[in-house]
């Protein structure tokens, strides 16, 4: 019995340090996340997950916020509907992570946050090949969230390419465009220009050019040689000489004082004849009113005098046929009348 009694003293001993044990390995990997208020979300992603794996960290420009949780299928995930075709969005990858709340402080609404352009993203950490998931802000013009045909489970962070996969589509593309280039004709097409340069350097224009070039530099060098510099120097030393003497004289000194001073008196008629054009067109439109006024009187004296000229008429031609009428009067009696 005391045997018994001491083998099971022994065995009740190491399952409680097991135990314990196993609390302390509970507390020690989940010390961090006692007190802490966490909230999952998910994300999907196009491109290959390689290196990033559950328990990754989650990341907001370099500031670790939380953790990887769950990777998988969207296609095992959501079931697409019964004779739907198979969309592209099912061929997703989706990624759910946790994050602490208590490390991002103060935060907008999700909603508002995926408008102002929050995206999710992979990220490398250097050449180990352990990747991250990244979160930023980005330009939503540029990266439009993407419609899913389901409800996801979790509030939903629309995700972008990470730099890597930016890089591969670039190169993708610039492979596509240079697959549509006739290199071989280009290839071509360079080798003749460079043959014909070389043609026209042997003995076509450019030769002849460049001969003529060449002529032409050894005929300047030859005058140059030829040509009495010294000579030539004192001669412009002479005529700046020469020039000088005749700035330095009395009367072309006078002469331009002179010139300077009827300048400037044109100067000061030129500013004056505003002022004279002036009073000369008030002078003309005060003549014009006073030609207006004497035309608008002289109508009426002329219009008289032309009346009085008419009725002297008339008169002097009834006297010239009856001069009589100027002494007795009336004209005599008709001959039709007696």
């Amino acid at each position: 019995m005391p045997q018994a009694r001491g083998l099971y003293l022994r065995v009740g001993t190491l399952v409680v340090v097991g135990l314990l044990l196993a609390v302390g390995f509970i507390l020690f990997f989940t010390a961090t996340r006692f007190g802490t208020t966490s909230r999952t979300f998910e994300t999907y992603s196009r491109e290959s997950v390689q290196g990033l794996d559950i328990g990754a960290p989650v990341r907001y420009r370099g500031v670790a916020i939380g953790r990887v949780s769950e990777i998988g299928l969207v296609s095992a995930e959501y079931r697409r509907p019964e004779g739907e075709t198979f969309l592209t969005a099912f061929q997703l990858v989706y990624i759910r992570f946790t994050i602490d709340e208590q490390k991002i402080g103060e935060t907008p609404s999700m909603e508002d946050a995926v408008k102002a352009g929050l995206r999710a993203r992979i990220a490398g950490q250097g050449i180990t090949g352990v990747n991250y998931l990244e979160l930023d802000f980005v330009n939503p013009t540029y990266y439009p969230p993407q419609e899913v045909p389901w409800t996801p489970r979790y509030p939903y962070i629309p995700s972008i390419p990470s730099t890597v996969a930016q890089v591969q589509s670039a190169a993708e593309q610039l492979l596509r465009k240079l697959e549509g280039v006739d290199l071989q004709g280009l290839i071509e097409n360079v080798v003749g220009l460079a043959a014909d340069l070389r043609k026209q350097a042997r003995d076509g224009d450019l030769a002849t050019a460049l001969q003529e070039a060449a002529s032409l530099l050894r005929t300047l060098n030859g005058a140059a040689s030829n040509a009495n510099l010294p000579a030539m120097a004192e001669d412009v030393r002479g005529a700046a000489t020469e020039a000088q003497k005749l700035l330095a004289n009395p009367d072309l000194r006078e002469t331009l004082t002179n010139l300077a001073a009827t300048t400037a008196e044109l100067r000061r008629i030129v500013g004056r004849l505003p002022n004279s054009l002036n009073t000369l067109d008030g002078t003309l439109r005060s003549a014009r009113s006073a030609t207006t006024d004497l035309q608008s009187e002289l109508a009426p004296i002329l219009r008289d005098l032309r009346a009085t000229v008419s009725n002297l008429r008339d008169t002097s031609e009834a006297l010239r046929r009856n001069p009589s009428q100027l002494l007795f009067g009336a004209p005599p009696p008709s001959p039709n009348g007696r």
